[in-house]
């Protein structure tokens, strides 16, 4: 058997033996990313290496799980594997992420405790070469915040299916309590609760640094039965969810290429244009996190619409004028302050 077709097999008996259910033929033939003949194949291959393979009825088909594992030598990790692993956890430790940091690097230490000797000593030096020749570029913007009695609450309210109750504070307002059905996290530039309303059913998002007292509560709390946290999470911009609209950003011909690389929307569609521009489409809330976004662009972005995009940069543009006056306003002061002492 040639060593990439050797490579896939192991590569699917370990896929089976972290399944708890096992796999159908249709599942290996999808995860594998190759037809159903050759699954079956490679399914012949692995119950001959394997004899721990068991076949699970599961009407109208059949399953195959790998019950107790695999050996440490089948599951070594390669260097590339833990040095993402570790890059994940430098990551998230720079955007301030402790908690989810820790959770990385214990895994990471779990993986090393597990492997041989002989393997973990080879790995050891191409792994350190890669971890000082690749590093992480913190980008400017808020600080992430989830603490671990935070996230642990909320996770464990999401598993037992309970509300939620936390004291929220609004820049501006007075705190107040809340009590939600929780639906999940969101990780980004700043943490979300994705919460829905107890009475209305209303999906709405709460950002985890505004949290306190958090902890679940008596009672039943079932998230709606049509709730996906990943579409939801799709339809925004950012994470900031509002009315979801049309946009359309004509990106002048010196920035085409560069926006065509850019990960815009999972709904973004691209137009050329004639004079080598390009037009961005895509259907997302979030206007005023796609201004900010779009403020990096310069005079290559023209916003097309929807108008209320219009709007939102126009009152951003303002903002900003009006704290650069504020700024002359107070260095003209201490100009004077200066000239008078």
């Amino acid at each position: 058997m040639r060593h990439d077709k050797a490579a896939m097999v192991i590569e699917l008996a370990r896929r089976m033996a972290a399944s708890a259910e096992g796999l159908t033929l249709d599942e290996m033939a999808a995860e594998m990313r190759v037809g159903r003949r050759t699954a079956e194949r490679m399914r012949d291959a692995v119950l001959m290496l394997f004899p721990t393979v068991e076949e699970v009825s599961d009407p109208p088909t059949k399953r195959w799980r790998i019950r107790g594992g695999l050996s440490a030598f089948e599951q070594a990790p390669t260097a590339t594997e833990m040095l993402e692993l570790t890059k994940a956890a430098q990551t998230l430790r720079a955007q301030g992420e402790a908690v989810r940091a820790q959770a990385l690097e214990g895994l990471e230490r779990k993986l090393k405790a597990a492997m041989r000797s002989t393997t973990l000593n080879r790995m050891a030096p191409d792994l350190e070469a890669l971890v000082r020749a690749e590093t992480i570029a913190v980008q400017a913007g808020p600080r992430a915040h989830a603490d671990e009695a935070m996230l642990t609450s909320i996770r464990g309210a999401v598993l037992a299916q309970q509300p939620l109750g936390f004291t929220y504070a609004r820049p501006g307002a007075e705190p107040r309590r809340r009590s939600v059905t929780p639906c999940g996290v969101m990780f980004g530039r700043a943490n979300y609760l994705v919460a829905a309303d107890r009475e209305s059913g209303r999906i709405q998002t709460f950002r985890l640094d505004r949290m306190s007292h958090v902890a679940a509560q008596e009672g039943v709390a079932i998230p709606p039965a049509d709730f996906d946290l990943g579409v939801f999470a799709s339809q925004s911009f950012g994470i900031y969810q509002d009315e979801i609209e049309d946009v359309a950003v004509r990106i002048a011909p010196d920035g085409a290429d560069e926006a065509r690389g850019w990960r815009w929307h999972p709904t973004q569609t691209f137009e050329d244009l004639p004079d080598g521009g390009v037009i961005v489409r895509f259907r997302a809330s979030g206007m005023r996190e796609l201004a900010w976004h779009l403020f990096t662009w310069g005079e290559q972005a023209v916003i097309l619409q929807p108008q209320r995009l219009k709007t939102v940069m126009a009152e951003e543009l303002a903002a900003a004028e009006r704290a650069l006056d504020a700024a002359d306003r107070l260095a003209a002061v201490d100009q004077r302050r200066d000239g008078h002492s």
